[in-house]
């Protein structure tokens, strides 16, 4: 079956593997000349919809000069098989990239596109596979535990869920179920899957990776896959696409750390972005790359091989030089008050904590996780609201006498213990601009700790989000720590009774106690090579 639309050519074409399955593709191209070089995407979600929920249709590109080939992965969309998620595409894509060089449209150049899983399926191959000419691997990531579903040792709750059901209503789908479709698409229409949410998994999906990841440990490392591209595949043109509300953010710059380490020169743009809404200028970005590595068109213009957008000041920045930006740290202090008392709680830049405050969680009405990466609605929020709760711990700097560039990884060190087997620490960092009475959310981290080391007080590391942000003369920053983030991830129950999750009877009304005299908050600079990555 094929068609033609504005000059483009689009057609079917199955590609049969070695153990019988077929895989079924949908292939783009200008109706006239050819062969073209190929952008290839491997993806789950159906083939028609070419995730244009991020990317230009694959009109736009082919009508730039391209075979656009996006195939449906084993198990999903029109290819046979079962699916079993990442672990099954070294194989496949290894096939595949043979399979699209000797198509009669391909002039034997291949670059891939694609992000989040389509990213991930761009790394995976058979080490002795040879390498594309270039790859875009966008929010997306290596290892399962720390780049796809968890965070500090706590699984990200309503974006595991929300994704992991996805995954089993195309499953559904596929096996004509319209009952257990109907089920799940209720569950998040209504928000009853972040209660019922793990049941709906166990009962449709049992054999998904989400359910496998719910069922895993993030404290035991050796229970995780961690995926290994061929070296050759990292030393070879690579643009990698991230965002700041993005939650695989890490991933890609541990991406970005591999491939310079394997020699290769990747570019680097991380931009206004969460995972679904991506600033307009990344087509013609990854536009003028492909032109350039696939079809030998130098840029008019040169553009930054590697840029990150100013979160505050609304512009992109070079990434700082080695001795441009140092390391930094605040002390935190506090009288007590630190959760009633805006004026209480201070964050002093090169000094020492001092102090304590208690902070009692009620796991009935759980502090909120607003914006950031993990949040439901992603992005650049106001915390105002939430920081007033008297369950939340505020620590504010003095005006800044000059203006202070944050480019890098926050870091919190903080000696907290609690008086039940199990507490979260939620942390978020935001900018007080001197000009208006808002507390601007810049970036977010947590952390989980579970059973008897919860009662012994010792210092907790807490990483949040990269970021890059300037701060204005006279702006504040501050931290912000709480025990609780739902639903961006469950409720800590403060026992090993019953599972992190949605609040239950169960649940333990948990007091944190927080001692600031070794506690800091940190900043290490992309530069640095401390970023926590792993």
């Amino acid at each position: 079956m094929s068609a033609e639309t504005n000059g483009v050519h689009c057609r079917h074409a199955a590609l049969t593997l070695p153990d019988g399955v077929v895989l079924q593709s949908r292939l783009w191209h200008p109706s006239h000349g050819g062969p073209w070089p190929a952008l290839l995407m491997r993806q789950p979600y159906g083939s028609r919809i070419a995730s244009t929920v991020t990317y230009a249709h694959p009109t736009w590109w082919a009508s730039h000069g391209f075979l656009v080939v996006v195939q449906d992965v084993r198990g999903q969309g029109e290819s046979e098989g079962s699916f079993g998620g990442f672990g099954q595409e070294a194989a496949d894509t290894t096939a595949t990239h043979a399979w699209v060089r000797q198509l009669p449209e391909c002039n034997g150049r291949l670059g891939a596109y694609g992000f989040s899983y389509q990213g991930l399926t761009q790394l995976t191959a058979a080490e002795s596979t040879p390498p594309p000419d270039c790859t875009t691997p966008a929010m997306t990531g290596l290892d399962e535990r720390r780049h796809w579903s968890c965070e500090g040792g706590a699984h990200w709750w309503h974006l595991g869920l929300g994704w992991g059901l996805q995954l089993a209503a195309l499953q559904a789908q596929r096996r004509g179920d319209a009952t257990a479709w109907l089920e799940i698409r209720r569950s998040l229409e209504d928000n009853r899957y972040l209660r019922d949410g793990p049941a709906l998994l166990e009962r449709h999906d049992p054999d998904g990776m989400a359910w496998r990841w719910l069922q895993s440990d993030p404290a035991q490392e050796q229970q995780w896959t961690v995926h290994h591209p061929p070296v050759t595949w990292l030393q070879r043109p690579m643009l990698l696409i991230g965002g700041w509300w993005d939650p695989h953010l890490v991933g890609l710059l541990d991406l970005w750390c591999r491939s310079q380490a394997a020699g290769g020169q990747p570019s680097l743009h991380i931009g206004p972005a969460s995972h679904l809404q991506w600033w307009p200028e990344t087509q013609q970005l990854l536009l003028q790359f492909f032109q350039e590595h696939l079809q030998d068109r130098p840029p008019l213009e040169p553009a930054p091989t590697s840029q990150l957008w100013n979160i505050t000041d609304h512009h992109w920045d070079s990434i700082p030089a080695p001795d441009a930006v140092g390391e930094m740290s605040w002390g935190l202090r506090s009288q007590g008050l630190a959760c009633i008392d805006p004026h209480d709680g201070a964050l002093v830049m090169d000094g020492e904590g001092e102090g304590g405050v208690s902070i009692v969680h009620d796991p009935w009405r759980p502090v909120p996780a607003i914006g950031g990466h993990l949040g439901t609605t992603p992005g650049p929020v106001d915390r105002f609201a939430v920081d007033q709760r008297s369950d939340v711990a505020t620590f504010t700097s003095a005006p800044l006498g000059a203006e202070l560039l944050l480019s890098g990884q926050p870091l919190l060190l903080l000696n907290a213990q609690a008086d039940q087997p199990g507490f979260d620490l939620c942390i978020s960092l935001s900018r007080l601009p001197a000009d208006a009475n808002t507390v601007v959310q810049l970036s977010t981290g947590v952390l989980r700790v579970r059973g008897e080391e919860a009662l012994t007080s010792a210092i907790r590391n807490v990483t949040l989000q990269p970021l890059q942000a300037a701060l204005a003369q006279g702006d504040r920053l501050r931290i912000s720590i709480a025990a609780a983030a739902w639903p961006a991830i469950g409720v800590n129950p403060g026992h090993d009774g019953v599972p992190c999750g949605a609040p239950s009877q169960e649940h333990r009304v948990v007091t944190l106690t927080l001692e600031l005299a070794d506690s800091t908050l940190q900043l290490n600079p992309f530069t640095s090579g401390r970023l926590k990555l792993d």
